[in-house]
This record gives C-alpha cells, structure tokens and sequence, in this order.
C-alpha cells in the first residue's frame, strides 16, 4: 500500500522553501496532514491497539482550500478597482466580456501553476532557475520583480486613498500607514505559519466582497445591458487600453509565480499517484471557487460603474467615483466602497510582497527578508504620493505594466505544464495545451493592438 509522505500543515517556510513538516502528523488548527488523513487501513501510529483507521470521505475538501484564496486576493486588488471602476464610468456594460474572459482565463492558469508545485514540489521560478543561462535568468528576474513592483504600487496607492476616503488623511500618510500594516500581515505568516495567514486573507477578502457587491443590491444592473456587454468589441483606443489594464488586472503574473509556492508550501509534494490525484481535485475545486468569488466582485466593481456613474462628472478617478456612488446610494453604501478598497490595498500589498520573495528566492537563490522588502518596495509608490501624482491614473497604467507580463510568465507555465519529464502522468493534455496556447496568443496580440492604436493615436 502507498504511504503518503507529504504535508498539508499550517507551518510554512519562507517563500520558495519547501515545507518540512513530518507526514502524519497535524497543524496547530487541528487540521490533518496527508499522512494522516491516507492512512487507510492501517494501525494508528503511536498505538498498539490494532485498531485501524478508516479513511476519510474523499468529500472533506476544506481543510485543503486556502492557497488559491490567497492568490485571488491579487485579483481583487486596487487596481483592479481602477480599471474597473473607470471601464465602467465611461462605456458602461462594452468591456463586461473582458472581464468574464479574463477570469476563465485564470482559473485555468493558476490552477496549472498550483498543480506545477504539487506535482513537482518546486516552484516556478526554481524550475525555471534550472533551465535558462545566467544572462537570459537575470533578465527574466528583472522583468518579474518589475511585475511584482508594478503590483505593489496599485496596492499601496490604493490602500492610501481609502485612507483618505475613510479620515480624511493625506496620501502619503496613508501610503506610510498601508506600508506599515501590511508588515503586520506579512509577520502573521512569518511567525505563524501559512494557515493562519490564509485565515487573515479569507477574512480580508470577505470585506472585500462585501463592500463592492452590496452597491448592487441598492442599483441592480439592467439584465440587457448586461447580456449586450457579453459580446466581444472595442469603441477606440481608450478602450482598448483599458481591456488590456482590465486584462492585467485579473490575469496576474506574479500571482501565477506564487501560486506554485503557495500550494507546495501548504501541501508540500505530492509524491504518490492517490495522494497527487486527492490534492489536484481539491485544488480544482480550491481554485474554481476562490476565483468565482473574485470574478464575482471585478464584475460588481464594474456593473456598479456602468448602472450608477455612467455619464456622471468627475468618476474618472476612484475619489470621484466614490463621492458619486455616496451621493447615487446613500453614504453607507459609500463607507463599504472605502473599507472594502482599503482591505483590498492592506491584503494585496501582502501578496506581492510573498510573490517577490518566490521569485527571487527561486530564480537567484537570494533571500532579502520579507520585512525589508516590504519596505523598499513601498518606496516607489511612496515617492509617486509624495510628488502628487495623479492616484487612479498610477494605478491604470500599472495595470497596463501588468498586461505585457503575462506572456512571460504563461509561455513558460504552458511549457513546464507539458513536459511529461516535469509532470510526468500529470502532464496537460493536448486539449488544455491548445487553450492555453489560445490564451497566449489573445493576450500578446491585444497588447500589440494596444501598442499600435496608441502610436497612431486612434
């Protein structure tokens, strides 16, 4: 009988490390490890009573969910509330279809990054380490930390201006504040374990959800309009830039680096057939709902904008946006908007910081402490603050930054997915193959149209 050697406890190690935690034993929340939970028929171990255990329903999925939860907090991060809200305000239901696109589209690759790490029990950025020379390597560690900075940026920015929304503070306070905080959130996982620091981010994201959703409930949006905005067009260039700062807004590059980390810091390698067909199927399901749920409040962000600020002055930035929502749906609508955007902001900025760490961690094998790195990459956005530039304007074209490097990171995902000498029997078939490449292919030729469109200015 296989015996399963692998880990699904709550002590993590740093980002990019395995975890090390001994088969069969349990995490401090009581949750059971691998080992404990596929000992199927055999004596309890640490008794001599005979009695053997019987094995678990294959229906005990929630003690496996989490790390997908985690990584769709980058799907609901400020900026996505920038370009969202702006698509919105100034098309109406037009760009609905990019948003539902967008989100298929990720369930499928971060499901795929999240298998990588299970099956192989590495992460992305170590199998990639593995494979490029040192020059193409640095250039690829320039251009993913350049993401995660980009990431970062919409995070700390927008975690500022809900500040300002909530009290009043300025900018660069709130920036400092968000900066701080999120150091709070990055210990949690630091000194207790991956666990716990999911548990953070679930609560996070349920203010998250709450505070963009419950808009709908006071302005439903018009069911027409709604299916008309599921056909795929464009109205100009405008447009265009903004699908593409939509599209890097839900297909997140440094959430498909950390995901791999994520799912094998939580479950570590899943080293026997049963165990890696019982942690792939919960992980589907992890990732089908965690980006549900996320999918869900891009789309509210946006039929919010569309049915209650379409056409309205000044909703060209997230303040405005704001003041019109508080005058359109009441002043308690108005302070859900702003927790909400300040619990997307304090989660995200964590996340980026964790995606960071896996990406150096994993293509140099150089550490910088979490806590260090939080604070030298808040600097930019700092600075951005401190200068006054214009907020939402930053968080857009981060997210446009965003769009040119998803091919960077699916091109390899789709590569290392395939290849039977990395997967071995959980390869992707050629039907997953063909719509990833499908994938690649939509998203590098809507950032060469978005190129070309602005360079002719039309």
């Amino acid at each position: 009988m296989e015996r399963d050697d692998t880990v699904t406890g709550e002590e993590s190690p740093a980002p990019g490390q395995p975890a090390t935690v001994a088969p069969g034993t349990a995490d401090t929340a009581g949750t059971p490890t691998s080992g404990a939970w596929e000992n199927d028929g055999q004596t309890t171990s640490g008794h001599s009573s005979g009695r053997t255990r019987r094995p678990r329903p294959h229906g005990r999925l929630v003690p496996l969910l989490g790390p997908a939860f985690v990584a769709a907090i980058a799907y609901v991060d400020p900026g996505n509330v920038a370009a969202n809200l702006t698509a919105g305000a100034r098309y109406g239901y037009l760009l609905l279809w990019v948003l539902v696109a967008a989100n298929a589209m990720a369930v499928l690759v971060q499901y795929q990054s999240a298998k990588l790490g299970l099956v192989t029990g590495r992460t992305m950025p170590e199998l990639l380490r593995d494979r490029l020379r040192r020059g193409p390597r640095l250039a690829y560690w320039a251009q993913a930390e350049l993401v995660a900075a980009a990431t970062d940026l919409a995070e700390v920015i927008g975690g500022a201006i809900a500040l300002h929304l909530l009290f009043g503070l300025p900018l660069l306070w709130g920036g400092l504040i968000v900066a701080v905080v999120s150091m709070a959130l990055l210990l949690v996982q630091d000194r207790h374990g991956q666990r716990r620091f999911e548990h953070v981010i679930l609560a996070l994201l349920a203010v998250i959800t709450v505070g963009f959703v419950a808009g709908l409930f006071v302005a439903p949006p018009d069911p027409a309009e709604m299916a008309g905005g599921l056909l795929p067009r464009f109205a100009g260039t405008d447009s265009v830039v903004l699908a593409a700062g939509m599209l890097g807004a839900t297909v997140m590059p440094h959430a498909i680096y950390v995901h791999s980390a994520l799912a094998r810091d939580r479950h570590g390698h899943a080293r026997t057939s049963r165990l890696r067909r019982r942690l792939l199927s919960a992980t589907r399901w992890d990732v089908i709902i965690a980006l549900a749920v996320a999918g869900c409040v891009n789309i509210a962000m946006l039929l919010l904008a569309a049915s209650s600020l379409q056409g309205v002055s000044g909703t060209d930035s997230i303040e405005g946006a704001h003041a019109a929502v508080t005058a359109a749906l009441g002043p308690g609508i108005g302070i859900a908007f702003a927790i909400g955007l300040l619990a997307s902001g304090l989660a995200s900025t964590s996340i980026g910081c964790y995606a960071g760490a896996t990406i150096m961690a994993g293509l140099l094998h150089k550490r910088i402490p979490v806590l260090v790195r939080r604070a030298i990459t808040a600097v930019p956005a700092l600075v951005l603050l401190a200068v006054g530039v214009d907020a939402t304007w930053a968080l857009v074209v981060s997210q446009v930054v965003l769009s040119f490097g998803i091919p960077f990171a699916l091109v390899p995902l789709l590569r290392l997915t395939s290849d039977r000498s990395v997967m071995g029997s959980s390869a992707s078939g050629t039907g997953v193959r063909w719509v990833l490449a499908v994938v690649v292919v939509a998203v590098v030729a809507l950032n060469l149209a978005l190129v070309v469109l602005t360079l002719a200015g039309g």
